[in-house]
C-alpha cells in the first residue's frame, strides 16, 4: 500500500478539492469515535500525536511513539478499521519541548524523538525546527537558513530510521514530510488580548521552501526532498478561547495562488477548530489539503459528557449520593493543578471559572486522564447502563435522540458521547470530501 497522503496531494494538484482532516488528539474515546465514523463513512483517517503528547519520555499522555502505535492498533481492531486506512503522523517534531537546552543537546533530543516516531511506523512527519533554543539570540529572528539546516538534519535522521525499519519490515510505507510552522504554538493562543492573525506572505512561503530545498541538498537528501509534500502556513485561522478567527479567502488569495507554483506541494493548515463547514471547504478548495483539528474534537466529547451529567442530575435528583458529580470532580481536579490552563484563561475569578468548563480552548481535556475524573466518568456511564431515558435524551442530546429513535444509534452512554464527536467530524468530512480518497 502507498501512503494515503500522496493521494491527497495528487488530487490537490489535479485541481480536485479533496483534502483530509487530521485528528490531533491522544484521547482514546475521541480516537475510537473517529475510527468508528471512518468505518461508517468509508473514509480514511489521519491521526497525529504532537511532540508534547507523545515523546521518548512519554509526553503528557505517558506514551512513547511505539506505545501510541500499539494503542491505535488495539482501537483499530476493536472498531474494525483496517490499519492501511489509517495514517499515523507526528506533529511539531523537533525542539518544541527541548527548547531550554543548547542547540547540540536540543537537536540530540529531537533526533531521538524523530527516530522513535519513524521506527514505530508513523508515516507523516511534521519536521518543526522553527522555535529558538537556549543558544539562539533571543533578540533576533531565527534565520530561515538555521531553521532549514536543523530541519534537514532531522530529515536525515528520519531517512536513516526508515532504512532500519525497512530492513525489519519490507512492506513499511515511506513517511512523507511536512515542513514549516507559521502557526500558533501547540495548545492554542496564550494571549490575554486577541491581536488577530496575519496571513503568511507569499514571499515568506517561497523563502521557506527554497531554504529547505537547499538545506536538504546540502545534506545529500535530494531523494528525501521528493517525500516533502506540504508546507505549514498561516492562512488566517486560529482557534482561541472565544471560538476562532474565521477564514477569509479574500485575505488569503495571494498566498493561495502561490501554492500553484509548486507541483509537488500543498498547504497544511493548523488550528482549524471551530471553522464552519463552509470555511473548511473553502480552505481545501484553495489549496489547504490537510486540516488539523484538536480541541474541537475533545470539546465535542466534553459537551457529550456534560449532557449526560445534566441528565444524570435530573434522573437522580432524589438520590444525589448516587450521582457521579462528573462536572464537579473535573473542576476540582483543574483547581488543584492549574498548570494546564492558567496561561490560557484570563479575567476575573468568575470568568475563569466559566472558562474552565466551557472555553473553546478546552483545556479541561488535559484533566480527563486524572484517575478521579476517569472514575467519575465511569460512574456516569454506569448510571446509564440501561440507556438514557428518552425524555432526558431528547432534552440534552436531541440529535442523538433522533438517531436512537430511528434505530441508527445504540442508547448506550459511550456510543452517545462518541456520536456527539461524530457531529464535529461530519463538518470536516463536508469540508474535505475525503470519501473520494
Amino acid at each position: 500500500m502507498g501512503n494515503i497522503m500522496l493521494d491527497v496531494l495528487k488530487k490537490q494538484k489535479e485541481g480536485r478539492p479533496v483534502g483530509i482532516y487530521s485528528a490531533c488528539t491522544g484521547n482514546a474515546l475521541v480516537l475510537e469515535a473517529c475510527m468508528r465514523h471512518a468505518v461508517a463513512t468509508g473514509t480514511p483517517l489521519l491521526i497525529e500525536a504532537t511532540a508534547n503528547q507523545v515523546d521518548q519520555y512519554g509526553g503528557y499522555t505517558g506514551k512513547k511513539p511505539a506505545q501510541f502505535m500499539e494503542m491505535i492498533r488495539d482501537l483499530a481492531e476493536k472498531t474494525g478499521l483496517a490499519m492501511d486506512r489509517i495514517v499515523l503522523g507526528g506533529d511539531h517534531l523537533g525542539p518544541l519541548t527541548f527548547a531550554g537546552y543548547e542547540e547540540e543537546k536540543a537537536m540530540a533530543e529531537s533526533s531521538e524523538l524523530i527516530r522513535q516516531y519513524v521506527e514505530a511506523g508513523f508515516t507523516k512527519i511534521h519536521i518543526d525546527t522553527s522555535m529558538k533554543v537556549a543558544s539562539d539570540d533571543p533578540q533576533t529572528r531565527l534565520p530561515d537558513e538555521v531553521i532549514a539546516r536543523r530541519g534537514a538534519h532531522l530529515a536525515r535522521v528520519a531517512e536513516d530510521a526508515f532504512s532500519r525499519l525497512k530492513e525489519k519490515d519490507p512492506d513499511a510505507v515511506h513517511p512523507v514530510y511536512i515542513v514549516g510552522s507559521e502557526v500558533p504554538i501547540p495548545g492554542g493562543s496564550q494571549a490575554a488580548v486577541d491581536t488577530g492573525v496575519k496571513v503568511t506572505e507569499p514571499d515568506d512561503f517561497r523563502a521557506t521552501v527554497e531554504a529547505f530545498r537547499q538545506a536538504f541538498a546540502a545534506e545529500g537528501l535530494e531523494e528525501a526532498w521528493k517525500h516533502v509534500i506540504g508546507v505549514v502556513v498561516q492562512p488566517g485561522v486560529e482557534e482561541k478561547d472565544a471560538g476562532c478567527t474565521e477564514y477569509d479567502r479574500a485575505k488569503a488569495a495571494h498566498l493561495m495562488a502561490a501554492i500553484r507554483e509548486y507541483p509537488t506541494l500543498m498547504f497544511e493548515g493548523h488550528s482549524t477548530d471551530y471553522q464552519t463547514k463552509i470555511h473548511l471547504r473553502e480552505l481545501v478548495e484553495d489549496g489547504v489539503g490537510i486540516l488539523k483539528v484538536g480541541p474541537g474534537l475533545t470539546l465535542a466529547l466534553r459537551e457529550g459528557l456534560f449532557a449526560l451529567a445534566f441528565a444524570e442530575k435530573e434522573m437522580l435528583a432524589h438520590a444525589p449520593e448516587k450521582q457521579s458529580r462528573f462536572m464537579e470532580v473535573l473542576d476540582e481536579a483543574m483547581c488543584r493543578d492549574p498548570k494546564y490552563y492558567q496561561k490560557h484563561y484570563h479575567g476575573t475569578p468568575e470568568e475563569i471559572a466559566l472558562k474552565r468548563k466551557y472555553s473553546f480552548s478546552d483545556r479541561c481535556r488535559y484533566y480527563l486522564p486524572v484517575p478521579e475524573v476517569e472514575e467519575a466518568m465511569n460512574k456516569l456511564f454506569a448510571n446509564f447502563e440501561n440507556g438514557v431515558p428518552l425524555n432526558l435524551l431528547s432534552q440534552f442530546m436531541p440529535i442523538q435522540y433522533t438517531k436512537v429513535r430511528e434505530g441508527s444509534l445504540e442508547n448506550r452512554p459511550e456510543m452517545l458521547v462518541m456520536d456527539r464527536v461524530a457531529n464535529t467530524i461530519d463538518e470536516y468530512l463536508y469540508g474535505t470530501r475525503q470519501q473520494e480518497l
